[in-house]
């Protein structure tokens, strides 16, 4: 829908310029040497390491920290690189909180975990502000792969196939590489263009040359990549966004949350991005979180966050719930749309609160948000027509077409799991080329 100004409580620069900058810097400054050796003091060095079982990518946790510990963060960072590439952006987006740090003892023991985030991230940073590649390319196999997709799980397996001696093209829908990472989460996140220098650093391993603004289905089809590949990787993400499904999704001032995000993260000057007045988020993921604290950031006065069911079963962790709630956006639980409520514009949502039933939710009172804008949050699917059979049947049966992340059955919507489904498909494309 617009995004025009001219729609009624839709404004650009709500805020004094300076103000931009601010809101929108590094929510988590990286350690220095100090600090870090400090948190690395903290590990036990578990023999067990549940902290590492808790890790999709299977990072070696304990080794990386002791390598911190005694003065060597670019040892610590090839450790943390060999199980994930993209460590980087992990240790800024990954929710940490719910994984590795979760599991560590000093958090079952007195509710302070380790701050392995932190720590990955000083590291990581330590090597790459180097501009040194940790590995070294195999020698050339012959083999050819494509690989569809410039998102994490595409990355990861383009950068394991290289790795591995093979030659990679990345086709990408997109102008620039990076997929989730770069148009997908929230600014301040990932900020000083992180997502465009981490592809370019791990572009430096060689073999893998990346097509942008080349879409499958337009541009290439998948029997053509079969007939001139030796493997086909499948890292497409889940493009299409759930309807909302209530009368009055239409109107102007309601928006897909993901592509207020990406708008947000491809420009340059935030004061220049409208935003309402009286803004209402609709989900309970990470995309809602990042729409409605962004929201806030940009200058709205009310930014209320609505999700259907209890705040348990909200799949967004509860640091990004409390980090939403202390930026000023008040989290509504328990409530499902019924309809949008304007004539031409968005003026409000009606709301019903909800119970868990039998089977669906069961409606009950109803209650009204005003509301200028409206950010839909509540999921993406696949779009399965480019792959022109259906993908989970694809995987099963097609011998030399693999698939990874999001789009691949139980994606789990974090750039870590996709990591680790790239990597993984590499080593069995790896495999079946050299068997």
């Amino acid at each position: 829908m617009s995004n025009s100004p001219n729609t009624p409580g839709i404004a650009k620069a709500r805020l004094p310029v300076a103000a931009y900058g601010n809101n929108f810097s590094d929510v988590q400054p990286v350690f220095d040497t100090h600090e870090a050796r400090v948190a690395a003091d903290r590990c036990y060095f578990c023999h067990d390491a549940p902290c590492m079982t808790a890790c999709p990518t299977s990072i070696d946790i304990p080794l990386f920290i002791r390598q911190i510990s005694t003065g060597t963060p670019d040892a610590a960072a090839k450790t943390i690189f060999a199980q994930n590439i993209m460590g980087g952006m992990c240790a800024r987006v990954c929710p940490t909180e719910q994984l590795c740090e979760e599991a560590c003892v000093r958090e079952t023991a007195e509710g302070k975990p380790v701050e392995i985030g932190r720590l990955q991230r000083f590291a990581t940073d330590t090597l790459m502000a180097k501009g040194v590649h940790p590995f070294t390319r195999a020698k050339a196999t012959g083999k050819k792969v494509a690989v569809v997709g410039a998102g994490p799980a595409g990355l990861s397996c383009a950068h394991r196939l290289a790795l591995h001696g093979h030659d990679v093209v990345v086709f990408d829908r997109r102008a620039k590489a990076g997929g989730l990472n770069e148009y997908g989460i929230a600014t301040y996140k990932a900020v000083d263009d992180f997502a465009q220098q981490e592809v370019a650093w791990l572009l430096k391993i060689g073999g893998i040359t990346v097509k942008t603004g080349v879409e499958l289905g337009r541009d290439i089809s998948l029997a053509a990549l079969e007939a001139d590949y030796d493997a086909v990787f499948l890292g497409i993400g889940l493009a299409g966004v759930n309807a909302l499904r209530a009368a009055g999704e239409d109107l102007e001032g309601v928006r897909n949350a993901v592509d207020f995000i990406s708008e947000l993260r491809q420009s340059a000057d935030k004061s220049a991005l409208p935003i309402g007045r009286d803004v209402v988020v609709i989900g309970g993921g990470m995309t809602a979180v990042d729409a409605a604290v962004q929201s806030k950031l940009l200058g709205a006065q009310s930014v209320t966050m609505v999700y259907r069911r209890g705040k348990e079963k909200m799949s967004a962790s509860e640091y990004e719930q409390d980090h939403a709630t202390q930026s000023g956006v008040r989290i509504i639980y328990g409530a499902a749309p019924v309809r949008v409520l304007g004539s031409t514009a968005v003026e409000g949502v009606e709301f019903a609160y909800t119970t868990e039933g039998a089977g669906e939710l069961e409606l009950g009172e109803r209650f009204v948000l005003k509301a200028d804008q409206v950010f839909k949050a509540i999921g993406q699917t696949l779009v399965a027509a480019p792959i022109a059979q259906d993908g989970a049947k694809l995987v099963k049966q097609a011998g030399r077409v693999w698939a990874g992340g999001d789009c691949a059955a139980g994606g789990e919507d974090l750039t870590v799991t996709a990591v680790a489904e790239g990597r993984d498909a590499a080593e069995a494309i790896h495999a079946a080329l050299t068997a």
